[in-house]
């Protein structure tokens, strides 16, 4: 095989999945609250960070973690911390570690050299999924866009280059040739990535002008990954948007008319979930999907009131929604899966402000509990949004 094979290429030979070891380092400034207040978060996040690397297709085989004041410049954990990875991963013969936090390039590339297997930091992880699921000409676009700028500033690898024949998680994508990385041609290459995503901006700038022509609402559904978004999509619109348990099964955006009553349709839109800390090589350049949320009408936040960190999740959210400049728009809470809460809790219903209008509804996709409560409010809103006009 060709040596000159792609940085983020998948080798179609490899049958096993990659054996995985996730890192988690507890740092002074990372977690607000009292000492078993920040063991709670510190573990909800290696977590979500177990759950991303199955999402990846990858083999979580161990899990080490440890706690610093700050991060150590060139290694992040620091030599000594280092040292003992480096035998847990000739014990467990791990192919891949995961940093659940974003590294330096220098630190990836100073880690890989002790480790002596290949290194992924949080957004390289995230970047990997993203590579995998994206299947649309414009999602694979935003992904490659993503991918380049993130490897712009690690062109030259360490032990990932020695390894990039076995391929593996991260190595599937676009990319330039190993060492023979050229900055120049990744600059002309995002150059041309965007002038193509732009022209797709354009593209839906025209299909927004058509559907106002029309004087169809846009009602756009946000959430963390995996809350049930497009689980309520299918439920309300009969479309066969792919759901499933699983971290970012949504990449693209899909849009369907909802017949709300006889007088009532909306345009409702589903897109990719957020996550904490998203990448904002992501952000950027996923900026023509997520322009369908910042141009929306109204908000259905999506929240899984059934995970223990529920409200962080929204908070993660609502700090993604000010960055794409959606944090004004009108919200919706829909808290789903109050199925899986104890049954004192299970109550459906609208909840108002007191203005009377519909703040929040709890409702269960699964079971098919509070739907017809949540199409009440959507009715609502739509009604209140052409009388603002």
């Amino acid at each position: 095989m060709s040596k000159n094979i792609t940085r983020f290429q998948v080798d179609s030979q490899q049958r096993q999945p990659e054996r995985v070891m996730l890192v988690g380092v507890s740092l002074a400034d990372d977690f607000q609250g009292n000492a078993q207040i920040r063991h709670q978060l510190f573990q909800a996040a290696m977590t979500e960070a177990g759950e991303l690397i199955r999402a990846s297709g990858g083999e979580l085989v161990h899990e080490a973690s440890c706690k610093r004041d700050r991060a150590h410049q060139a290694l992040f954990v620091g030599r000594g911390k280092a040292e003992e990875l480096a035998e847990l991963v000739a014990e467990y013969e791990i192919d891949l570690v995961v940093f659940n936090h974003a590294l330096t390039p220098t630190q990836e590339r100073n880690l890989e050299h002790v480790l002596q297997c290949r290194v992924l930091d949080r957004v390289g992880l995230i970047l990997a999924i993203f590579a995998q699921r994206a299947r649309s000409q414009e999602g694979r676009l935003q992904v490659e866009l993503a991918q380049l700028t993130h490897l712009s500033s690690r062109l030259v690898r360490g032990y990932g280059h020695l390894q990039s024949q076995r391929g593996g998680i991260g190595l599937k994508g676009p990319g330039e040739t190993q060492l023979e990385t050229d900055r120049r041609l990744i600059s002309q290459k995002i150059t041309t990535l965007k002038r193509r995503l732009q022209e797709v901006r354009q593209q839906r700038a025209t299909q927004r002008q058509s559907r106002h022509h029309n004087r169809m609402k846009t009602f756009a559904l946000v959430g963390y990954t995996n809350a049930g978004k497009s689980s309520l999509f299918n439920r309300l619109t009969k479309a066969e948007v792919l759901a499933k348990d699983q971290l970012f099964a949504t990449l693209d955006t899909t849009v369907r008319r909802l017949y709300l009553n006889d007088e009532v349709s909306i345009l409702l839109s589903d897109t990719v979930g957020f996550v904490r800390d998203l990448p904002h090589e992501l952000v950027a350049a996923f900026a023509a999907t997520l322009e369908e949320t910042a141009l929306a009408d109204v908000l259905i936040h999506v929240v899984d009131v059934s995970h223990p960190e529920y409200e962080r999740q929204m908070d993660d959210v609502n700090q993604v929604l000010k960055q794409i400049h959606a944090n004004h728009l009108p919200q919706l809470i829909v808290y789903n899966k109050i199925d899986q809460l104890p049954p004192e809790q299970q109550q459906a219903g609208i909840w108002r402000n007191h203005q009377h209008r519909p703040e929040a509804v709890r409702i269960s996709v699964r079971d098919n509990i509070g739907l017809d409560q949540l199409r009440l409010a959507l009715t609502e809103l739509a009604d209140q949004q052409d009388q603002n006009e």
